[in-house]
């Protein structure tokens, strides 16, 4: 007969939610992607209950029964892909609370902190800012493999247990660790939180779908309802004002600096997390457009730059040459107006460069974020005044079956690339 859920064994996952930044590398990954299409079927594969421990502690409060509830879960998986201080900790706590079945996963571009370096880790590759249908299927199955060796081996794998070997002769080893907590009240506990954390899931999946198809106020207040439950969460925050600057409600004007005071608390301006830079840059880049105030046009710069620079990514880098433009056409001085438009063609050379290599990769068809790659690969060669490059590049594009809002942004980042190019080589 099968288990029963108070019979079932049962994995907590450490990690954070949505989109998060790694920054050690300055890109975003959607930690989602690897919970949905690795870790939780690769548990589930393996018999065990999958429980991801921010549905438990999505407070940001790791309360006394959580410690219990840390030591008493029969396996833990810790992915530390974007060194987040809550699952560092978290595990933190279950090395010193458990002998054995503890599995670190990380994406293989980040870097260990902590002295973590010499712990087994397995790792997988996101591509972009999530993960390909192979990569996915084949981590799945060695991490399925993986939860079963360990669960059924039950070896030593904290370090506190490896290198304090006396630990159990202390009396404080895991054996004389009483946890209070029942074996019935701990299921109860976690239904209790799952259940909990649904409405939480459920606005946000709510807010996604809201976005998804352009009814941003309706993404904007289930975001704010979703922050409201995890304040302190900058995904959450970051989404909240995105949507609330393209719902321009109840004026353009107004949500614009609505959206700037929504993202103030992360302190844009000294901030090097590349998904706020870009917000604060397209609010800025908007608010241009309504204003032609020369200061709007710096700070969009601004943010953009610093963004290009973290990341090396062709969203912020197509930007900052496009508001480059932009501040080129009005500057009063000869020497500023050059100084932006070769600043605009570098930027535009550099992308070339890092579009070119991503293209060149066994990895681009697996890429869901394709189709921009070859839309801005499009943009910089029309803009670069390399027509056959552009031409090549929009079919690509084209071919990706884009529906109508695409076609539409990219027909709006050829139309300038082709002015840029018009003034700069004499070609439309």
């Amino acid at each position: 007969m099968p288990a029963t859920q108070n019979q079932q064994k049962v994995c907590f996952v450490v990690m954070g939610f949505g989109t998060k930044t790694d920054f050690e590398t300055g890109r975003t990954l959607d930690l989602d992607a690897s919970y949905q299409a690795i870790i939780k079927p690769a548990v589930e594969d393996a018999g065990l209950r999958c429980v991801r421990a921010d549905e438990v502690m999505h407070s940001g409060v790791i309360d006394k029964p959580m410690f219990d509830m840390l030591m008493k879960a029969d396996l833990v998986v810790a992915d530390l892909s974007t060194s987040n201080p809550n699952a560092l900790y978290e595990l933190g706590v279950r090395h010193a609370l458990k002998r054995y079945a503890t599995i670190l996963i990380k994406e293989e571009d980040g870097r260990f902190h902590f002295d973590l370096n010499h712990v087994v880790t397995m790792q997988y590759k996101h591509l972009g800012p999530d993960i390909g249908m192979r990569e996915a299927q084949a981590k799945r199955t060695e991490l399925k493999d993986k939860i079963i060796a360990i669960m059924k081996a039950q070896e030593t794998d904290s370090p506190v247990f490896t290198f304090i070997p006396g630990l159990g002769r202390a009396q404080v080893a895991e054996a004389a660790i009483q946890p209070r907590m029942s074996t019935s009240a701990f299921h109860e506990a976690i239904t209790t939180a799952v259940a909990g954390h649904g409405r939480l899931t459920a606005i946000i999946a709510q807010a996604q779908q809201a976005g998804r198809e352009d009814r941003h106020s309706d993404a904007a207040k289930s975001f704010a309802s979703a922050l409201e439950i995890t304040p302190e969460d900058a995904y959450l925050r970051q989404q909240f004002a995105l949507h609330t600057y393209k719902s321009k409600q109840p004026s353009e004007h107004a949500a614009l600096n609505a959206a700037l005071d929504i993202l103030a608390p992360l302190k844009p301006e000294q901030s090097v997390d590349p998904e706020t830079l870009g917000i604060s840059g397209a609010i800025y880049k908007r608010l241009f457009a309504l204003t032609g105030n020369h200061d709007d046009i710096d700070k969009a710069i601004s943010f953009y730059g610093r963004g290009f620079e973290v990341r090396r990514d062709y969203y912020s880098g197509e930007n900052l040459a496009t508001c480059l433009d932009l501040r080129a056409a009005i500057q009063q001085d000869p020497n500023e107006k050059l100084f932006d438009q070769m600043s605009a063609k570098k930027t535009r050379q550099a992308l070339k460069a890092i579009l070119d290599k991503l293209m060149d990769s066994d990895d681009v068809k697996e890429r869901s974020d394709r189709k921009w790659i070859y839309a801005t690969a499009a943009n910089v060669a029309f803009a670069l005044g390399d027509a056959k490059g552009g031409e090549e590049n929009e079919k690509r594009f084209r071919d990706e079956s884009p529906v109508g809002w695409e076609i539409d942004t990219f027909e709006a980042g050829k139309k300038h690339a082709l002015s840029i190019a018009a003034a700069s080589f004499g070609k439309g």
